[in-house]
């Protein structure tokens, strides 16, 4: 057993052998870090880091792509299971029931079992559910699987904000959010585009749709068990005091996250309610809730009615109109390098405008969402080129994209310790409407004409263009009026004192 020194000075306790750092605390030895302690997530090697993000975000762009690719086998379901379109997004939109309201329940398990059990139960739970809509007799069954399809897929994609803000420090998680963003709106485009080739194949159909989900999903838990680590330090602190009490015989050892936890019960009603409770009382969480809300749901909009738009008007078959998505594909790229210039942008204002810092591309994004929909919109038309409503796709998603990586990474800056509860508001929001919008899209381009269906939500999308300049030049003063705000700067004081008495 290893010998036990005591620092006079501070009280610190350490185990060489183990490099355990722990410090004495009444009757307890709190188990902490050593300093540059490569088991802490935040020192982990560069390699391993990126490994860690890249797995991450390979497992939401399978989500991602299941969740748009199941509208493009519409047409072979109906035939099979003989079911009605109508029934047939319905199944398209109880994915985003599931992906919206199971993490404010799942997300607390974390704090249980940590975030590497949850990837890997989500993962194989997925790919069941997965296997479940490709073996269904019936659409009920479809129904059925896509929602817990959208609860399992939720459970593993919504933790990827948390494992990055896990290893990586502030100023060094632009990037890998950005690739995080770029992989969830890439694969809602390369889902449909695949999708496409494989129901226009009179072999094939809706069915194998659903199998390649499952051979992705079955490798992905594969790199999952093979390649991913713990992230979250409070696990890992309290495995190591669990491995120290075992080994000395000695019950004082003790982690932090063991000393102040909680029930589960409890962090289940705290993760179910907060969330709402930032909705309803902060400014912040409300306006970037209901822009991300609302540009969420055009694009399951657009999801739902390019098909029909492009086969009406040009003539294309399944195929084609499969490629079409390539265009959300397109402008998440642009979105993704457009942020190289935002990240150094952010890196060089941050002192003078703080986490406001983010906001710059954001302003030009409003801008661009309706300029992309009133170019969709007037110029999808016979005897003009499909080349014009394509670019008009494009720039619409990339402000989409640009929107869908702010709304992570501000909210994360602004609430800190509470970034999970504000991330669950919006991301409540965000599926809320992506499951409402599908459902009325189709009877009111069937009234209004897809023209002025789109200029409708055009003219919405410019009203909305004010959220991120009022925040960019007021954010500051309204989060000094914010009680969670000022709540958020005397924890963080706390913990610094905290950090300076156990150094």
């Amino acid at each position: 057993m290893a010998t036990i020194q005591e620092s006079e000075k501070h009280g610190i306790i350490s185990s060489p052998s183990s490099m355990t750092h722990v410090v004495e605390d009444d009757d307890k030895f709190l188990v902490t870090f050593e300093e540059n302690d490569t088991r802490d997530p935040m020192n982990f090697s560069y390699k391993t880091k990126w490994t860690i993000t890249l797995v991450a975000c390979a497992f939401t762009g399978i989500v991602a792509a299941a969740s748009a690719s199941f509208s493009m086998g519409y047409q072979s379901m109906m035939r099979e299971l003989n079911c009605t379109q109508f029934q047939a997004t319905v199944g398209l939109s109880m994915w985003s029931i599931g992906f919206g309201t199971v993490p404010l329940i799942t997300s607390s398990f974390t704090e249980e079992f940590g975030r590497l059990n949850i990837y890997i139960v989500s993962s194989f739970g997925f790919m069941l559910t997965e296997m479940m809509i490709a073996l269904s007799p019936n659409i009920q069954t479809v129904m059925l699987g896509r929602l817990l399809g959208g609860a399992f897929g939720s459970t593993g994609a919504t933790l990827v904000g948390g494992s990055v803000a896990d290893i990586w420090k502030q100023h060094e998680r632009g990037q890998p959010m950005a690739f995080f963003t770029l992989v969830a709106v890439t694969g809602t485009g390369l889902g449909p585009v695949i999708a496409g080739i494989i129901e226009v194949d009179p072999r094939l159909g809706w069915r194998w749709i659903q199998w390649i989900h499952v051979m992705f999903t079955g490798a992905y838990f594969i790199s999952t068990v093979l390649l991913m680590k713990e992230t979250r330090a409070t696990i890992v602190l309290t495995r190591l005091a669990r491995k120290k009490r075992k080994e000395t015989g000695d019950d004082r050892y003790k982690a932090k996250a063991e000393m102040e936890k909680q029930s589960l019960v409890t962090l289940i009603k705290i993760s179910c309610t907060r969330p709402i409770y930032l909705l309803l009382t902060e400014p912040i969480v409300q306006s970037f809730s209901v822009w991300i809300g609302f540009t969420w749901g055009v694009v399951f909009a657009l999801i739902e009615s390019i098909s029909a738009e492009f086969q009406a008007v040009y003539g294309f078959d399944i195929q084609n109109t499969g490629f079409m998505f390539s265009t959300l594909i397109l402008g998440s790229f642009v979105g993704y390098f457009a942020n190289v210039y935002q990240e150094k942008l952010y890196q060089k204002h941050y002192p003078r405008k703080r986490q406001e810092a983010r906001l710059y591309l954001p302003c030009v994004a409003a801008i661009l969402l309706p300029i992309g929909m009133f170019i969709y919109a007037w110029t999808a038309r016979p005897e003009v080129h499909w080349i014009a409503p394509a670019i008009g796709l494009t720039v619409f998603m990339s402000g989409a994209f640009v929107i869908y990586m702010v709304v992570f990474l501000y909210l994360a800056d602004c609430y800190g310790t509470y970034a999970s509860s504000a991330i669950a508001g919006q991301s409540l929001c965000r599926n809320l409407s992506a499951s409402a919008f599908p459902l009325f899209t189709t009877q009111m381009f069937a009234r209004l004409t897809h023209q002025w269906g789109l200029t409708l939500f055009g003219c919405i999308g410019a009203a909305l263009v004010p959220i991120p300049w009022v925040l960019f030049f007021y954010g500051s003063r309204i989060r000094s009026r914010s009680k969670v705000s000022q709540r958020i700067l005397e924890d963080e004081e706390d913990q610094e004192l905290q950090e300076r008495i156990g150094k």
